[in-house]
C-alpha cells in the first residue's frame, strides 16, 4: 500500500462553489463545520488535514422543510461511496448499513453524519444543513490478522496510493451531480442509488419516505411492516467510537 501525503503537501482542487476550510490535524470537521455554518454559505468544506483518515464536513443550505431536508444524508452518502468505488480494486463493493455506515467488501470503514440547529423544528426551514464524512484509510496498530473481519480500514481492502484529498475532491464533484439530479428529477433517482447499496433479504423491499424514514416490505405486501426513524437514528452515529472519533475498530 502506498500513500500519498496530500494532507500535507497539496491543497485540495474543489470546484466552484465550495471554499475550502483547511484543520490540523486534530481537528473536528463536523463539530467546526457546526459551529461556523451561521456565518459561512453553502459549500464550505472543512477538511481535517489527517493521513490516517479521510474526515470532512460540507455546509448546505436547503430549501425544504426540515423533515424533508434530512435526506440530504443519502445525497451525501451516495457521493462518498462513488468517490469510493471509482478509486477501490476490481470488483470491489461498496455498501450501506442503514442509516449512516458505509462498508466495503463487508468491512466497516467509517460513515457519514447531518447536523442542523437544534431549534428548528421539523417543519420548518434550517438555516443551515452539516454533511460530514469519515472513513479510515489506514490503521496505525493494526493487530493480528483477521481478528476483525468486520472492521477495517482502505488499506486492508486493497486500496493503493491513498490520497484523502482525491477522495474528497470526487465527493465533491459526485455531490453536485446528486444534488442536480434531485432538483431536476426529484428525489427518486437519489433514492434508488441509496437503496441499491443496502443489503436485503431475498423476500424483503426498502422504500424511502419522503422524510427519510426507511419503510420496510416483505414479500408482495403493499404497505410496509416495519418503519424506522431516521431523525431518531441520526441521534447517535451507528459507526463512530466515541472513546476515539474515528470508525470502530
Amino acid at each position: 500500500m502506498r500513500l500519498r501525503l496530500s494532507v500535507t503537501d497539496r491543497a485540495i482542487d474543489l470546484p466552484p462553489p465550495y471554499t475550502l476550510v483547511p484543520l490540523r490535524e486534530a481537528g473536528d470537521a463536523f463539530a467546526h463545520a457546526c459551529a461556523i455554518a451561521g456565518d459561512h454559505g453553502a459549500g464550505t468544506l472543512v477538511w481535517v488535514r489527517r493521513y490516517d483518515l479521510v474526515e470532512f464536513a460540507v455546509i448546505l443550505e436547503p430549501e425544504e422543510p426540515l423533515a424533508e431536508a434530512r435526506r440530504a444524508l443519502y445525497a451525501g452518502s451516495n457521493a462518498l461511496a462513488d468517490a469510493l468505488i471509482a478509486r477501490a480494486p476490481p470488483e470491489c463493493t461498496v455498501t450501506f448499513d442503514w442509516p449512516d455506515a458505509i462498508r466495503i467488501d463487508g468491512a466497516l470503514v467509517g460513515g457519514s453524519r447531518l447536523g442542523w440547529p437544534d431549534e428548528v423544528r421539523e417543519n420548518e426551514i434550517p438555516p443551515w444543513l452539516v454533511f460530514s464524512g469519515m472513513i479510515r484509510a489506514l490503521v496505525m496498530r493494526a493487530g493480528e490478522p483477521g481478528a476483525r473481519p468486520f472492521n477495517g480500514a482502505l488499506e486492508e481492502v486493497g486500496f493503493e496510493a491513498i490520497d484523502a484529498g482525491e477522495i474528497i475532491e470526487g465527493f465533491a464533484r459526485h455531490l453536485m451531480h446528486g444534488f442536480h439530479e434531485w432538483s431536476e428529477a426529484g428525489f427518486a433517482p437519489v433514492a434508488k442509488h441509496w437503496l441499491d447499496r443496502l443489503p436485503r433479504k431475498s423476500d424483503q423491499r426498502f422504500r424511502l419516505a419522503d422524510n427519510g424514514d426507511l419503510l420496510l416490505f416483505r414479500a408482495v405486501d403493499l404497505q410496509p411492516v416495519e418503519r424506522r426513524s431516521l431523525r431518531k437514528a441520526l441521534v447517535t452515529p451507528s459507526w463512530l467510537d466515541p472513546a476515539t472519533g474515528a470508525p470502530w475498530l
